[in-house]
């Protein structure tokens, strides 16, 4: 008699449409910024994510940096960072990662990192000191960091905006309903807290968000999840396709056709955001450089706009 083998059932991945697919990376661009991290020990949000602009991106020599380590305290369902228990704080870090700006001659960085809840800070210091090196290495070079959510306490967040980046960022992700399953360890109302506080502490810098669509999320939600980024004075949104890194993490329950961003973007641009930068590829560092200008150029360089009347 035979014994039945149990038979693994895999989760198949449905194919993306053609407006996802992207070129392999591989220009000389790539290849020298790629030695240059390898060289200084570094990471890269765009290779620990897997992000599809990759290619685009470090052919033009621009990237964003991932400080504290690339082993990240949290595990969320989208994502490909690894997590874990970190094995401790490199002191040099910041110096290394200005040195590489230096020598990339970069005029705009963007600067993130793994969440890091076993410090005290959440990683504040590093990040301040980062952003302090940068400037004395590259005065001209502008800086834009993407935080966490500091576990909702407001004195690492005084401690990088003090510091004195250009852009603040912390990404809302996705809409409220969907947040225990894509960020158990997150809080959506602990998310809009941090942008109010940012704005309300140094109204001066500019506050960013960025949502992902395709994890199952109504349209009246994201929707609802604009509206209250809004009301939270951010001057910079962000809307792109939810793409899951493999089999294990989160499947995407659909892909949003380019037209339905367009619809997007005009409903998020009508709720009073100094910028909007929606699409299929778009991811919250993607023409970062460009998304700062847009926004500084409809004279949004200050919140004293119509939100405050």
């Amino acid at each position: 008699m035979s014994t039945a083998v149990p038979v693994q059932l895999v989760r198949a991945r449905a194919p993306k449409p053609e407006w996802l697919k992207v070129r392999a990376p591989g220009s000389p661009g790539y290849a020298r910024l790629k030695g240059l991290m390898r060289e200084q020990g570094l990471h890269t949000v765009c290779e620990e994510a897997h992000c599809p602009n990759i290619g685009e991106c470090w052919h033009h020599g621009t990237a964003t940096f991932m400080i504290l380590g690339d082993v990240c305290t949290r595990a969320c369902g989208f994502c490909a960072v690894q997590h874990g228990r970190p094995a401790g704080l490199d002191r040099e870090e910041p110096a290394r990662v200005a040195g590489a700006v230096r020598s990339m001659d970069l005029r705009y960085v963007v600067i993130t990192s793994v969440d890091r809840d076993d410090l005290d800070d959440g990683g504040a210091l590093i990040f301040a000191e980062t952003i302090r090196l940068i400037r004395d290495a590259r005065p001209s070079c502008r800086i834009e960091v993407l935080i966490p959510d500091f576990q909702g306490r407001e004195a690492p967040l005084r401690t990088v905006l003090d510091a004195g980046p250009d852009v603040l960022n912390h990404n809302t992700e996705t809409v409220p309903r969907l947040y225990r399953m894509a960020r158990p360890g997150g809080r959506y109302p602990r998310a809009l807290e941090l942008l109010r506080r940012a704005r309300d502490y140094a109204p001066v810098i500019p506050t960013k968000s960025g949502i992902m669509v395709g994890l199952g999320e109504e349209w009246h939600e994201v929707v609802e999840t604009l509206a209250d980024l809004a009301a939270a004075g951010v001057g910079i949104i962000t809307i792109g396709q939810y793409l899951s890194p493999s089999a294990s993490h989160l499947p995407v329950a659909r892909y949003y056709h380019p037209d339905e961003f367009e619809m997007l973007r005009v409903t998020a641009a009508s709720m009073g955001f100094g910028h909007v930068e929606c699409g299929p590829l778009v991811r919250s560092s993607y023409h970062a450089h460009e998304q700062t200008s847009a926004y500084e150029e409809a004279g949004r360089t200050s919140y004293d706009d119509t939100r405050d009347s």
